[in-house]
């Protein structure tokens, strides 16, 4: 007896409708997509409990031809293809045909269409895959079509539904990307009668990420635009210090189909590298177009993924592109600006001043403060009434006074720092002399920086154009003085980067340092406050990361090797890995047993972190199941600049801190640490008036 039978089509509807119909939001999908197909300029979809109750999606499309009605509904009934050729140029969002007939297989489906504008078109109600009513009736042009009681017809699907709010969740995500792909389509969401979502259908795409994600969100991103041969890109993507927790923000368009790519997705990451803390994703929406021919969106059943036949040339694509426009921008995060409302009206305490007991009039200039191992630099007029000493809270010290106890300077760690930032003359109202207009608040437009700045073209030509072992100091008589210390200028001045190709870094004037941890600056723009750890280790990383590009040059013996000791299994995992540590300079042999040995690493290893830090490199190395040059090149360029970095907690003289400046200032990158925290951050003038109600 014959044991295979063929199903008949209602089994078979179902079968398929498993597929294609996976939850409301499947629904929900397939019909907007055949609105959008049918050139619709207006998508109303409405939502009842969660889409398990009803889903209705309206539209103004071209509708469907009276005699088409019913065969709409047939398996693989479709007017996007005709032929196998027609697959390799796909201009559609749907093209299967299995939409209409698998969501009328599990609900209650009712449709009304038509194509013309006379007034008259078409109605049809199926109910779980049956014919049950088909006529004509009066319809506006377009298409409205109403899904009721999904699943009724297959209870096991119904019960594994999640609750309503995860239902309505997954609604909803898909209409923002449906916004996001089509802005010029007005779409409108309502559920339980509250809308959610509501676009104008202008063609701005900032509008709608504003009326998705706010506008917070839609003021932080940055306009993209890229071409080749292959592919264009437009959209938006978010400065580093706008992030989300995940990576849902993250919204790719190819030729008007949202999809999920992991390779874009890595790509996207890849071009804010070093610029977002871990765990924390950019916001962007990109489109990318290219030739039908170019992509294949027929691999996956929800058409959620597709594949590319040019993938190895679109990724780097992205990727640069990104890269391009985030080095234009000058990332400087400002503090979150929170208004204060006149709900609490609590007390307010006034916190403590602690202010010297010196008269300003008796305060003298501030001494010369330099690195104890280089000459005093020529004295310029300093705060009055400071004494170079933090007070017991070590909130805020100017500098180290040369008549202090002499301080190891912190930054000859890694790289070393060039001579100190150019003098200029003190800031007019910041010295110790009295000014006429003492006692007087000036008005805010009266209250410019009288400070003398040079610019960034000019300071780049200084560096270009000074002889190693001298430094340039812009004083008053522009004379060039000779650095005390020439081998150290020489070496490095000699490891100072090319100018980047970014904007240029603010010019900043130092004013002090606070909790030996943050250092402040100001220009005519307002006030900065920059993280000394973060800053340093962004010009290690950036020294570290050129040093490793060629390790054999600087690698050399130990006279006496550094042995490690691991488990026995990492012992013979780590055998199998040892010409990796070759590829860094790292010759490591193994010993015997659990024992290996250190016989040769590049001289500029941090001084006395050699062991800790080629411990964490094999520890990373053991970690990995792939490991690719670039990689562990970048991993340990950013073990070594944390490592031989000053930490916070450490006061610095004053021409450590502006040749810390200096130094970050010529990286390539000098907005974030190698984690991605960053290094600066500025309030502006206006910012600080307002505080102090100078403005209203």
């Amino acid at each position: 007896m014959a044991k295979i039978r063929v199903l008949d089509e209602h089994i078979a509807n179902q079968i398929a409708a498993g597929e294609v119909v996976e939850r409301p939001a499947s629904v929900v999908k397939e019909l907007v997509e055949n609105a959008i197909d049918a050139g619709s300029s207006r998508i109303e979809v409405t939502v009842e409990e969660g889409g398990l109750e009803s889903i209705r999606v309206t539209d103004d499309g071209s509708g469907i031809e009276p005699e088409d009605v019913s065969t709409a509904f047939y398996r693989h009934a479709t007017s996007k293809i005709e032929n196998s050729r027609d697959l390799f140029n796909i201009t559609s969002l749907g093209f299967r045909g299995e939409a209409l007939p698998s969501i009328a297989a599990v609900a209650k489906v009712e449709l009304v269409t038509s194509s013309a504008d006379n007034g008259l078109g078409r109605r049809i109600v199926i109910e779980g895959g049956r014919l049950v009513t088909e006529e004509d009736t009066a319809a506006p042009k377009g298409t409205d079509l109403t899904v009721r009681e999904l699943f009724y017809n297959t209870p096991a699907r119904l019960k594994y539904m999640k609750t309503i709010q995860t239902e309505l969740g997954h609604i909803s995500d898909y209409m923002y990307r449906i916004a996001l792909s089509h802005p010029g389509i007005a779409i409108t969401l309502r559920h339980n009668g509250n809308v959610l979502l509501q676009t104008v259908g202008n063609g701005d795409l900032l509008q709608v990420v504003a009326a998705i994600y706010g506008r917070q969100a839609a003021k932080a991103l940055l306009p993209i635009h890229a071409e080749n041969l292959d592919f264009t890109i437009d959209g938006y993507v978010s400065r580093p210090d706008w992030t989300r927790s995940n990576r849902n923000g993250i919204s790719i368009i190819v030729n008007g189909r949202y999809i999920r790519s992991y390779g874009l997705n890595q790509a996207i990451q890849r071009a804010y590298h070093t610029l977002l803390p871990i765990n924390r994703y950019p916001l962007a929406v990109l489109e990318v177009k290219m030739h039908p021919s170019l992509v294949d969106v027929n691999v996956h059943p929800a058409k959620l993924e597709v594949r590319f036949s040019k993938e190895q040339e679109l990724f780097p694509f992205v990727e640069s592109s990104i890269h391009q426009v985030l080095r234009q921008e000058v990332l400087i995060p400002q503090p979150v600006k929170q208004s204060i409302g006149d709900k609490d009206k609590g007390s307010f305490i006034q916190e403590q001043f602690h202010f010297s007991k010196n008269p300003a009039s008796q305060a003298g200039p501030m001494d010369g403060l330099v690195d104890s191992r280089e000459a005093p630099l020529p004295q310029d007029p300093g705060p009055a009434g400071h004494t170079g000493n933090s007070d017991a809270s070590g909130s805020l010290n100017p500098v180290s006074a040369s008549g202090s106890q002499p301080v190891k300077s912190p930054l000859a760690a890694g790289t070393g720092f060039s001579g100190p930032r150019a003098q200029a003359p003190a800031q007019q109202g910041y010295s110790g002399q009295s000014s006429p207009n003492a006692g007087s608040v000036r008005k805010p437009d009266e209250a410019a920086y009288t400070q003398q700045k040079f610019s960034y073209s000019a300071r780049e030509t200084v560096r270009e154009n000074t002889v190693p072992g001298y430094r340039l100091n812009l004083s008053q008589s522009g004379r060039v003085s000779q650095s005390s210390n020439p081998a150290l200028a020489s070496r490095l001045l000699a490891s100072t980067e090319a100018p980047p190709e970014i904007p240029p870094f603010p010019e900043l004037t130092l004013i002090g340092q606070h909790h030996g941890t943050y250092l402040i600056a100001q220009n005519a723009d307002g006030l900065f406050l920059i993280d000394q750890h973060a800053a340093h280790e962004r010009i290690n990383y950036e020294f570290y990361y050129e040093k490793f590009g060629r390790p054999a040059d600087a690698s050399q013996e130990l006279l006496l090797p550094i042995t490690l000791e691991f488990t026995p299994s990492e012992s013979e995992q780590l055998t199998q890995k040892l010409h990796w540590f070759e590829q860094v300079g790292v010759y490591l042999e193994h010993f015997g047993g659990q024992t290996f040995r250190v016989v040769s690493h590049p001289y500029w290893f941090p001084k006395g972190e050699e062991k800790a830090l080629i411990e964490e490199m094999a520890e990373w190395v053991l970690s990995e199941r792939s490991i690719d040059l670039a990689k562990l090149r970048e991993t340990s360029s950013i073990l070594c600049s944390c490592k031989a970095s000053i930490k916070a907690n450490q006061k610095l003289t004053e021409q450590e801190a502006t040749t810390l400046l200096d130094r970050l200032a010529a990286c390539r990158q000098p907005y974030t640490c190698p984690h991605g925290r960053p290094i600066v951050v500025s309030f502006s003038t206006y910012d600080l008036e307002k505080l102090f109600k100078r403005v209203m």
